[in-house]
C-alpha cells in the first residue's frame, strides 16, 4: 500500500444506498480508521422510506416519512457508535435510485468538499455468488456504485467536469483509494479483531430493520467475519476489492 502522504488530510468517504448498508458492509473498518484520527464522512443517498415490512398495507407518504425520520435517527446513532465525523443524507426515494448526472455531480461535490483520500462504496457488478448469504442485489446498491465510482475517475479531480462546482468553491480533489464491498474479485481485508464489536453495536441502533434481539444476527456476522479473513491468514475481517487511483 502507497504509504499516506503527509500533505494530504486523513478524510475518508463511505458511500451508501441505505442507512445501516455501512454497519453492514464496513462498519469495523470504519471504527478502526476513526480510532486512527481519521475524519470519516458518511453519505446515504436514500431516505431509507422504503425499508418497512412486506407484507405492510398502510403504506401512504406520512407513513414513509415516519420511517425515513426514524431510520435517519437510528443512523445518526450508529455513526456515533462508530466515530463517524458527519452524516449526509441526499434523500433520493428509496427504492427508486438510479445514476443520473444529478446523483454523479452530487457525489462529486461530496468528494471535493471533503478532500477524501478513501473511499467505501458498493459494488455495481451483479454476481450471483451470495454475499453475506444473501443472493440478491438490490437496485439501489447497484446504482450508487455505478454513480459513485463514475464520480471518483474523472470528474472528482478533473475541472472541466461539472465545472459549476469551481464557482461554489469545490476544486478538484483526487481519491487515492478506494474500496469496493461485495465485489466479485476480494483482494483485500482489515483485520477486525479489536473493533467487531463496535459494529455490533452500530448495528443495534437499526432496531426498525433488526429488531431488538439481535443475538442470532450477531452470530452469523462474526461467522461471516472469521469467512472473510480466512483466505488472507486473519481471525476476523471485513474484505474488499481495493484499488488505487
Amino acid at each position: 500500500m502507497t504509504p499516506h502522504p503527509p500533505d494530504r488530510p486523513r478524510t475518508a468517504l463511505v458511500v451508501m444506498a441505505h442507512p445501516d448498508d455501512a454497519e453492514f458492509a464496513c462498519g469495523a473498518t470504519v471504527a478502526g480508521w476513526a480510532a486512527e484520527g481519521w475524519q470519516i464522512t458518511l453519505v446515504v443517498c436514500t431516505d431509507g422510506g422504503s425499508g418497512g415490512p412486506d407484507e405492510a398495507t398502510d403504506v401512504t407518504p406520512e407513513t414513509r416519512r415516519q420511517l425515513s425520520a426514524t431510520r435517519k435517527a437510528e443512523q445518526l446513532a450508529s455513526a456515533a457508535v462508530l466515530g463517524i465525523s458527519e452524516v449526509i443524507f441526499l434523500d433520493y426515494p428509496d427504492g427508486q435510485l438510479e445514476s443520473t448526472l444529478e446523483l454523479r455531480r452530487e457525489l462529486v461535490r461530496q468528494m471535493r468538499r471533503t478532500r477524501a483520500y478513501r473511499l467505501i462504496c458498493q459494488s455495481p457488478d451483479r454476481v450471483w455468488t451470495p454475499s453475506y448469504a444473501l443472493g440478491r442485489y438490490h437496485p439501489d446498491h447497484l446504482a450508487v456504485a455505478a454513480a459513485t465510482l463514475a464520480a471518483v475517475y474523472p470528474a472528482a479531480q478533473n475541472a472541466w467536469d461539472f465545472p459549476e462546482l469551481l464557482a461554489e468553491g469545490y476544486a478538484p480533489s483526487r481519491v487515492r483509494e478506494i474500496y469496493v464491498v461485495s465485489a466479485p474479485h476480494l483482494n483485500y481485508a482489515v483485520d477486525i479483531s479489536t473493533t467487531i464489536e463496535q459494529k455490533l453495536a452500530a448495528l443495534r441502533c437499526h432496531v426498525s430493520q433488526l429488531g431488538h434481539d439481535q443475538s442470532a444476527l450477531a452470530e452469523r456476522i462474526r461467522q461471516w467475519a472469521v469467512e472473510r479473513g480466512e483466505p488472507f491468514g486473519l481471525p476476523l475481517a471485513e474484505s474488499y476489492h481495493r484499488v488505487e487511483n
